[in-house]
């Protein structure tokens, strides 16, 4: 028998290949084709098919890298097809891969009507159904020759993935232009055979139901005529009936289709190419939705939507009606699918805010879902964002592609840092390219960890990453999934339909507590160190946009810039995308995010400038402004005032070489090496560096990770390091307050700065790295005298804690993790922050003392830079500037007030006010403000986010400097909570609050 079924297979596998699938067109003629090559960048589309092209010929070579030509290809149908179905067969020279990673195209009419994209696994371009005979077919196709980047041999360095490196030379070879009969008996024999060989496959050797189908699949088989296929394809089909009609057993787990493309906002293609892939892809699927009543597609990010109604008002007109029926569905409710590792706290929740107000404006859509299937894992403080923005639910599979451990669930509760729980999915089907395939299908329910309790899973069925979209193939392939002996039970449905079945079946599903940490892709944290400090620093320009603006429209009238805010938002948004702000895009990618971050900058900076010139008026007074949620010295958080300066710093030089800081809080020794060997705290007579180890050391890894050059550090890294101890010059700072220390290494060249403040506790790292290394990693190491066991790292409205130890494979795991601003390590009574304004990846590991000393060694390492050669190949070269502060006898609280510190620096400005008075005070310094600004909707109110930071409970009043004549608890997009208790307001400006451990809340004040 097993003989009988090999060769069954293998017969089915040619005579699918050699002789059914070329008869799904049989007759053919070729159409005339020419070809314009547009100059530069696209063009308008009127422009393409207004141009005037020159003849072209199957077989020659076109389409420069990143280029675009209008190819126009005409021709007749011949009189003898009348009555048949005709298509017009486009190849551009496409290879077998995946959609989305070469060249595509899209197809418009004379008239300017987009039909259709075209890819490797998309053609076709209908003609008729039937034809009459004799019709002039006139098609005109944008197609882009977008160089393959991702080939068959990854990860080679490549000059490709950017336009000014990638050259001239053609890139595709202009294959098949026919017009073609469609034989749909053929076609949808080949449906029949995939569908039935496929299960066949997946179906136990000794199953009953597998050797019906076999003996079925034999008979279909030798009915059909091999010289005359489309003659005998229908009595084949006769063949296959009765398997096909076996209904599926009850208790057969059920699939919810959804039609899908996750287009990567950018990846191995810059934006403007994906303006143009959304478009291609909305066109597929609007005109899927035309001939399959029972297919839905749903499709996330609003940016993406923007783009399609911004670039391509036809298809936009086309994408307006399918909502409108309830079958082309916005999804997800966010700006872009983002990373949510990186993102601060409001950035986070602003993605929220503009993904979701666009639905609800162009719409009337609101969605309770988030839509993330390729996120590289998921921060603990998402949960409470989710709801907070009035969404209930999430969708990601990327979790599936932990190399480590295996996670325990697909459907359950995710709970968050302040408890927040949201119903969570991971599709088993763990792809978000499913394509329908037999394998692909069986894989999903033999995989799904609920079995027993809960039967409905999710499978985005489509190509994605590049785009391309659900296929007729897999929807024909679904339509006999539907209820098939033997298989899942596949039925297309919408992301809501899909998760009320959820639910409801299983309401008390599992729950995970804490952050979905992704075992895979974690130097994201690190590369592409110039897109993470350019997001990093418009976060916190556009807080302080906003607060100044805020304050000054209410103290003087100034003009808050609604729409330039909301513009530069979006902006910001937009390069937050998962593959952008990660550092996993092509060079052309990154190099527009360094230009767009600083034109962001400059723009937010003459907003700020401006609004604090307002606030100061013309004068000659010294006036500090204070950005932070922190009073600092005489400067109240959010307000102005006069400087005061306490104490001093003396430098000294230590007998040994080196020299040693000292401002009466903090005494800091820096030997010759320029290596920080004492911290010394002054109050609690306590050293802060580990015995016989020394901080600020500069330490450099060999980087060669197995896979993803630009995603991924693997744990092998660890095996072998170089530290960085010769320094060229140690010398007293120009400031007689500071030590400059250089020291050179490989080809890159290091510059610190290190000082200690007057008076304060925190010594200041200043580090500028010339880097020109390839395949290294380079860390920045402080052992502590500390012994913990667990860690805190900031994260979205909190921090979240992590083991120091790795008792288990899940802790080992962790061996690269996120933080925002701050790690903390502390004993009881007596912690240490390390501190950052610009970095995300680190580790903390415990070392063993000496034998004479059994105590433990903390060591917290700040990643800075990599250099991975794919997909940039020219990935951080150059110069990198960061600051970092070392903080001793800090607690959360004082974690959390040099983070914000080290970030929001203050602003001096001259002018005639003596102090500017906030808008918004809080009494209680656990009690984080994020933000201050004018409410959305234009109506002047003002709208106050905070959080609870320290993780306990808290007690505060929220003062008002104005008038206030109404105060409403708000969801992020600024809609009165129903549920929420208005907020007491005394004497028109004092609100008293509470909070437990992390909570977010925003406020909306009416101005009386």
């Amino acid at each position: 028998m097993h003989d009988d079924r090999s060769l069954v297979e293998a017969r089915l596998r040619r005579v699918l290949d050699e002789r059914i699938r070329p008869a799904v067109y049989p007759e053919s003629v070729p159409l005339q084709v020419a070809v314009w090559h547009a100059p530069g960048e696209p063009v308008p589309v009127a422009e393409g098919l207004a141009a005037e092209p020159e003849p072209i010929e199957v077989g020659a070579r076109w389409g420069a890298p990143w280029g675009t030509s209008w190819f126009r290809v005409t021709g007749t149908v011949p009189e003898a097809w009348a009555g048949r179905t005709v298509e017009a067969l486009l190849d551009l020279g496409f290879d077998e891969n995946m959609p989305g990673f070469q060249c595509e195209g899209l197809v418009y009419r004379p008239d300017g009507t987009p039909v259709k994209g075209l890819n490797p696994r998309n053609q076709w371009v209908r003609v008729g159904a039937p034809v009459a005979g004799g019709e002039e077919v006139r098609l005109h196709i944008e197609a882009a020759s977008n160089p393959v980047v991702l080939d068959y041999r990854p990860f080679l360095p490549t000059r490709l993935g950017d336009k000014e490196t990638a050259g001239s030379e053609p890139q595709y070879t202009l294959a098949r232009m026919d017009l073609a009969v469609f034989d749909e008996t053929v076609w949808q024999l080949v449906a029949d055979l995939e569908v039935l060989g496929e299960l066949m496959a997946e179906l136990p050797d000794d199953a009953q139901r597998r050797w019906q189908i076999l003996r079925a699949v034999e008979r279909a088989l030798d009915a059909v005529d091999l010289q005359d296929v489309n003659g005998t394809a229908g009595r084949a089909r006769s063949c296959l009936t009765d398997v096909l009609a076996a209904p599926a057993v009850p208790s057969a787990h059920r699939i919810s289709a959804v039609g899908h493309a996750h287009i990567d906002s950018a990846w191995l293609w810059p934006l403007r190419e994906t303006v143009r892939k959304v478009a291609r892809t909305a066109s597929n699927m609007t005109a899927l939705l035309e001939d399959e009543p029972e297919f839905v597609f749903a499709m996330s990010q609003a940016q993406q939507w923007v783009w399609i109604k911004e670039h391509r008002p036809e298809v936009w007109a086309r994408v307006k009606k399918a909502v409108a029926d309830g079958r082309f569905v916005p999804a997800g409710g966010m700006w872009v699918e983002s990373d949510t590792n990186m993102p601060g706290s409001e950035a986070m929740a602003r993605q929220f805010v503009h993904g979701k107000r666009f639905f609800l404006d162009e719409f009337g859509i609101e969605n309770d879902e988030a839509w993330l299937p390729d996120t590289f894992g998921f921060a603990a403080g998402l949960p409470q964002i989710i709801r907070a923005a009035g969404s209930t639910r999430l969708l990601t599979q990327k979790i599936s592609w932990s190399r480590t451990n295996k996670f325990p669930h697909h459907t359950f509760w995710w709970e968050g840092v302040d408890g927040t729980r949201i119903f969570t999915h991971f599709p088993p089907v763990d792809t978000y390219n499913c394509s329908m395939k037999g394998g692909e299908i069986a894989h999903a329910a033999r995989n799904f960890r609920e079995k027993g309790a809960a039967r409905h899973s999710l499978a985005p069925t489509g190509w994605g990453d590049g785009g391309g979209g659900t296929t007729r193939e897999m929807v024909a392939k679904a339509a006999r999934l539907r209820d098939l002996e033997g298989s899942a039970r596949v039925e297309w449905e919408t992301p809501s339909a899909f998760f009320d079945k959820a639910e409801a079946e299983y309401p008390d599903a599992p729950v995970w507590v804490g952050e979905l940490y992704l075992e895979l892709h974690r130097a994201t944290l690190t590369s592409q160190a110039g897109t993470k400090q350019g997001n990093r620093r418009s976060e916190h320009l556009l807080r302080e946009a906003e607060l100044w603006a805020a304050t000054a429209a209410v103290r003087t009238g100034f003009p808050y810039p609604y729409e330039e805010l909301d513009r530069i938002w979006k902006t910001v948004l937009l390069h937050q995308f998962h593959d952008i702000l990660p550092g996993s895009s092509i060079a052309w990618v990154h190099r527009e995010a360094r230009a767009t971050y600083e034109r962001v900058a400059a723009e937010l900076e003459n907003v700020i400038g401006a609004a604090q010139r307002a606030l100061a008026g013309s004068g000659t007074s010294e006036l500090v402004f204070n950005a932070a949620p922190h009073s600092r010295a005489s400067v109240p958080a959010g307000g102005a005032g006069a400087a005061v300066t306490e104490g001093a710093t003396r430098l000294a030089a230590r007998p040994d070489g080196g020299y040693v800081l000292d401002n009466d809080v903090l005494r800091a020794e820096i030997d010759a090496r320029g290596l920080v060997v004492s911290v010394y705290d002054h109050a609690a007579d306590r050293e802060t560096v580990a015995p016989g180890r020394a901080a600020n050391l500069l330490q450099l890894h060999p980087d060669f990770p197995n896979m993803w050059d630009a995603w991924d550090v693997d744990e092998f890294y660890r095996n072998t390091v170089t530290d960085l101890t010769d320094a060229e010059v140690v010398e007293a700072g120009q400031d007689g307050a500071s030590v400059r220390i250089v020291r050179s290494f490989g080809a890159s060249r290091v510059t610190q700065v290190l000082s200690l403040p007057a008076g304060e506790r925190r010594l200041v790292l200043d580090t500028e790295v010339d880097w020109h290394e390839r395949e290294k990693f380079l860390k920045l190491a402080f052992p502590l005298d500390v012994h913990a066991e667990r860690y805190a790292s900031e994260t979205q409205f909190g921090h979240v804690h992590r083991p120091t130890h790795t008792n288990t494979s899940w802790e080992a795991a962790k061996f690269e993790a996120c933080n925002h601003r701050f790690v903390h390590v502390a004993e009881p009574g007596w912690g240490v922050a390390v501190v950052n304004d610009s970095t995300y990846g680190h580790d903390v590991t415990r070392q063993v003392r000496t034998e004479g000393d059994r105590g433990t060694t903390t060591t917290v390492r700040v990643s800075l830079l990599r250099a991975p050669r794919f997909p940039d190949p020219e990935t951080d070269q150059g110069v990198h500037r960061f600051r970092h502060a070392l903080v001793p006898g800090a607690d959360i609280g004082d974690a959390v007030r040099e983070g914000w510190r080290i970030n929001v620096p203050e602003r001096r400005l001259t002018g005639a006010a003596a102090e500017v008075a906030p808008l918004v005070t809080v009494d209680e310094d656990a009690v984080v403000v994020t933000a201050v600004k004018l409410a959305d909707d234009g109506s002047g109110d003002v709208v106050v986010r905070f959080h609870e930071a320290h993780g306990g409970r808290a007690r505060a009043t929220l003062t008002a400097g104005f008038e206030v004549a109404g105060a409403q608890v708000t969801d992020l997009l600024e809609r009165p909570l129903p549920d929420a208790a208005a907020p007491r307001l005394d004497d028109g400006r004092h609100i008293a609050v509470r909070l437990r451990p992390f909570e977010l809340t925003t406020l909306r004040l009416r101005r009386g």
